[in-house]
């Protein structure tokens, strides 16, 4: 930053001098561009504003008007300050009129009261104009190495402003245009005093500029967009004025993010990045107190205090032609968040809506407390069924009164998603109660003794379909899925009945047992279900 009068008179070579303020003692923080040495009464049209002016006043008028007008100019040119070096023209100090009027006009006005060097004061101001240039153009190649960086990893939103906060020092925040925050890096305080009637706070705060800055709230507001087309803007607070630094780190941060959402390709939105970041921290209990995961929440536009709070999965269903992770399938996941999201807000519903993973889309839904769950999760998926034609689908944990529990009302959704997704019969939505056995044995999944019996009940089946590279195995889920219907389950599988008959001869042999004893299918039955429910829980442990 630029030096200031009171930078400039505690210089070695000023205060030789002696120097004494004699009028604009509350004008000292003025910075000082340039010093410029001038004897002649008419110097102002030579300046251009922030000019330190020495004068021992040799050439200066007698007359008192003609000096205030001296004066008087100075300030409209917007000169930084005027030293007079007594001795020459002045003895012992100087003219009243020319004191007045640098009050007046707010000019700050300095005598020296020895021989000073004018040289030895310009040569030392313009060395640390200079300096501080020149640290200010290190500052910048820093940063645009930074975003640089930044910008060719695809960093997120988030990641941005970590380090917007980690170079300031400071609180920045990211909002769209309708005041809701997208991202928010405290640097370490209190998340919920920073969000605070957030929306009120930010529409007081306008500007006709690109950048600016608001002495009233201390905030250093930028607007993020490209293309003509701005899509937000980027907050960083300050306890004071802002230097040449900061304003050129909020720039360069607003142009990576708006950069990156230019470059943006089937990834989620802003919005969906922000509620994701939200659902995951309150899931991963990244904050420490859940007023301020309620607060993050408010301050995108979603009240979590006060309500019923519904959590929500959903799962696209699976097909072998488009894997849970492959690129199509990852697109469509983001379809399918943008539609929820859109869904709800049709139906009214305030929610937040993000990625869990790369299969899972979460939705926490704040009911008011006389709203019922099942109606409002109905005109959910109505709606989204309506809007989105790929298959999935909708499974809700329970309904809870507090943040604290969102945790568990999403665990207990995320299970019933990973059940249902398996064998989806056309509900609206699924909850845990609606799965019976097979959500059960989804809960047990990790429970020893339910291991043990499946393996007690199909470890010779399955080591001989190992072994031998046979379907065995198939051919009997077909039969028990079939009621143990025979001919049903022949033209399942595909087979002539002869041939499914001997498949069955051949099971009962590797089983040791009677396929027409209820109790033992039943009990085989329950065997496949669990391993089931092993085997798909396989490649995500």
């Amino acid at each position: 930053m630029l030096p200031t009068i009171s930078d400039v008179l505690a210089l070695d070579t000023v205060r030789r001098g002696i120097p004494r303020v004699v009028a604009g003692a509350d004008r000292l923080d003025t910075r000082v561009r340039w010093v410029h040495i001038g004897e002649v009464t008419d110097i102002a049209h030579l300046l251009r504003g922030g000019e330190l002016v020495l004068t021992t006043g040799i050439a200066l008028p007698d007359d008192p008007d003609k000096l205030a007008g001296y004066v008087a100019e100075l300030a409209a040119v917007g000169a930084a300050g005027l030293i007079v070096e007594l001795g020459r023209k002045f003895i012992g100090e100087l003219p009243r009129p020319v004191v007045a009027a640098a009050e007046e006009h707010g000019l700050p006005l300095v005598t020296l009261a020895r021989e000073t060097p004018f040289v030895q004061i310009t040569e030392a101001v313009h060395a640390r104009i200079i300096d501080r240039q020149l640290e200010e153009l290190r500052a910048s190649e820093q940063l645009h190495e930074v975003f640089t960086a930044l910008s060719v990893e695809g960093a997120s939103p988030a990641e941005i402003l970590a380090q917007v906060s980690r170079l300031s020092g400071r609180p920045v925040l990211l909002e769209n245009l309708a005041h809701q925050v997208l991202a928010c890096e405290s640097a370490g305080h209190d998340t919920g005093t920073l969000l605070a009637s957030w929306e009120s706070r930010s529409r007081a705060v306008a500007s006709d500029r690109r950048t600016a800055y608001d002495a009233s709230s201390g905030w250093l507001v930028t607007m993020v967009g490209a293309r003509g087309q701005d899509w937000g803007r980027l907050v960083l607070l300050c306890d004071a004025e802002p230097s040449p630094r900061d304003i050129v780190l909020a720039e360069r941060a607003a142009t990576t993010l708006a950069l990156g959402r230019l470059l943006e390709r089937h990834q989620e939105s802003l919005e969906r990045q922000a509620h994701g970041t939200i659902i995951s921290g309150i899931l991963s209990h990244a904050y420490a107190d859940p007023d301020e995961a309620a607060a993050r929440a408010r301050a995108v536009g979603v009240p979590l205090t006060g309500r019923k709070l519904v959590s929500a999965v959903l799962r696209l269903t699976e097909s072998p032609e488009s894997p849970a992770d492959g690129p199509e399938q990852l697109a469509l996941l983001g379809e399918l968040a943008e539609a929820a999201a859109a869904a709800c807000r049709a139906a009214r519903f305030p929610a937040l809506v993000g990625a869990l993973d790369q299969s899972r889309v979460g939705v926490l839904l704040p009911l008011p407390p006389r709203t019922f769950a099942e109606p409002a999760l109905t005109v959910l998926s109505d709606r989204l069924r309506a809007a989105f034609a790929a298959p999935f689908v909708l499974a809700a944990g329970s309904v809870v009164e507090s943040v604290r529990d969102v945790r568990r009302s999403f665990l207990e959704a995320e299970q019933v998603a990973d059940v249902a997704v398996r064998q989806p019969d056309g509900r609206a939505f699924y909850r845990l109660p609606d799965l019976r056995l097979r959500g059960l044995l989804h809960l047990l999944r990790d429970d020893a003794r339910l291991q043990t019996f499946a393996e007690r009940e199909l470890g010779p089946l399955l080591a001989h379909d190992a072994q031998r590279g046979g379907d065995l195995t198939k051919i009997l889920r077909v039969y028990l899925d079939s009621g143990r219907n025979k001919a049903v389950a022949a033209q399942k599988a595909h087979l002539s009945r002869p041939a499914f008959y001997d498949r069955l001869r051949r099971l009962e042999r590797v089983l040791d047992t009677d396929l027409d004893d209820v109790e033992s299918c039943l009990s085989l039955h329950v065997a496949l279900l669990a391993l089931e429910s092993f085997r798909r829980d396989a490649p995500r442990s």
